[in-house]
């Protein structure tokens, strides 16, 4: 599993360097040089520096010219600031009441969006950077709902908040009433999202086209999308072909195919590799060599908000010009990087 995470990830267009290996030490003093050592990154150079690993992006600030990405290679001298200058240049809170744009999200689904992460999660630092570059930038919070399932209705749908991320979205061309196209706006892509197919090591299960999946009991944990498995070439529920099982977990799904009560659990790649992972299970699942499905994540605003097309071309414009800038597979490169080492 290790191989085919490190190429999709180089698919992706991000390049996975490992930061696994143990901090090295560091003096805890600022207004000075570093000589980066083995195993340095830029997270445990801020935590070392000022106790705080979400600081890293004022070692970031300071030292572009001198980094590659966000890896930091032995022997490069780094010059690390004093911890206060961030608390200078840490913009001042904006009363609620008076935020012009309301943005909500939720916990736990790293490496997209978490509170624990840097940025607080890829999704979430593209996000607030492309509203930061966009045309007439505006004020704007991030409320954190960890409960999923309110976030398109009612929060988003009643306008008590602007717009949410991240979203997969549905082939709205093919299924046009389905509620998520019909209420909701969807933004350009953020990013994809490879579907895998993980199946027992020593299984003779195999994918490499739609026919080998026919008769076969897939798992995806309950509440998580399922459009791919019914579009329009393929309605393998529609039709009765596949036969679908959705316990509470993902980690329940990999059980269940351990066990043999299912043969595959269809999930994407970084919802599998972290569940293996933290489950102990990563020698015993692996996942097949071909996609099931290609997914994007999005952020999407209702279609009843009397500002929604404007929020739309907000959002679209500034990740347009995070793109053209090159710091949108900046930010989304490091997140990678650091998701591949807390994997290790």
């Amino acid at each position: 599993m290790r191989d085919w995470i490190t190429r999709t990830f180089c698919r992706l267009g991000a390049v996975a360097t490992l930061c696994c290996l143990a901090p090295a030490a560091a003096f805890a003093i600022c207004d000075v040089d570093y000589v980066a050592q083995p195993g340095d990154t830029l997270f445990s150079i801020a935590e070392t520096h000022y106790g705080d690993r979400d600081r890293w992006t004022l070692l970031y600030a300071h030292n572009q010219s001198r980094l590659s990405g966000a890896a930091v290679l032995p022997g490069r001298r780094l010059f690390i600031p004093c911890a206060q200058e961030v608390a200078e240049a840490d913009a001042p809170a904006v009363p609620p009441e008076q935020v012009e744009l309301k943005l909500l999200t939720g916990d736990g689904y790293a490496p997209f969006t978490d509170r624990n992460l840097p940025g607080q999660g890829m999704v979430t630092e593209l996000v607030n950077a492309a509203l930061d570059v966009t045309p007439a930038p505006v004020s704007r919070s991030i409320t954190w709902e960890d409960d999923w399932s309110r976030h398109l209705f009612p929060l988003l749908d009643s306008k008590e908040f602007d717009m949410g991320f991240p979203w997969v979205k549905p082939d709205c061309e093919a299924e046009q009433q389905a509620p998520a196209c019909a209420n909701f706006h969807f933004s350009d892509p953020v990013m994809s999202l490879p579907v895998m197919l993980f199946v027992r090591v020593g299984s003779d299960m195999r994918h490499d086209s739609d026919a080998d999946v026919l008769g076969k009991t897939l798992c995806r944990p309950a509440g998580l999308f399922t459009h791919d498995l019914n579009r329009s070439d393929r309605r393998w529920l529609e039709r009765g072909v596949v036969t679908l099982v959705r316990p509470q977990t993902a980690e329940d799904c990999f059980r269940m195919v351990l066990a043999g009560q299912v043969d595959a659990v269809a999930v994407d790649l970084f919802l599998g590799a972290s569940t293996l992972v933290g489950a102990g299970l990563r020698d015993s699942v692996v996942p097949l060599e071909k996609a099931l499905s290609e997914e994007s994540l999005h952020v999407v605003i209702s279609k009843h908000h009397w500002r929604g097309t404007t929020h739309l071309y907000r959002v679209n414009a500034g990740l347009e010009a995070l793109r053209r800038s090159g710091r949108f597979e900046e930010i989304m490169s490091r997140h990678l990087e650091l998701f591949w080492a807390q994997l290790q």
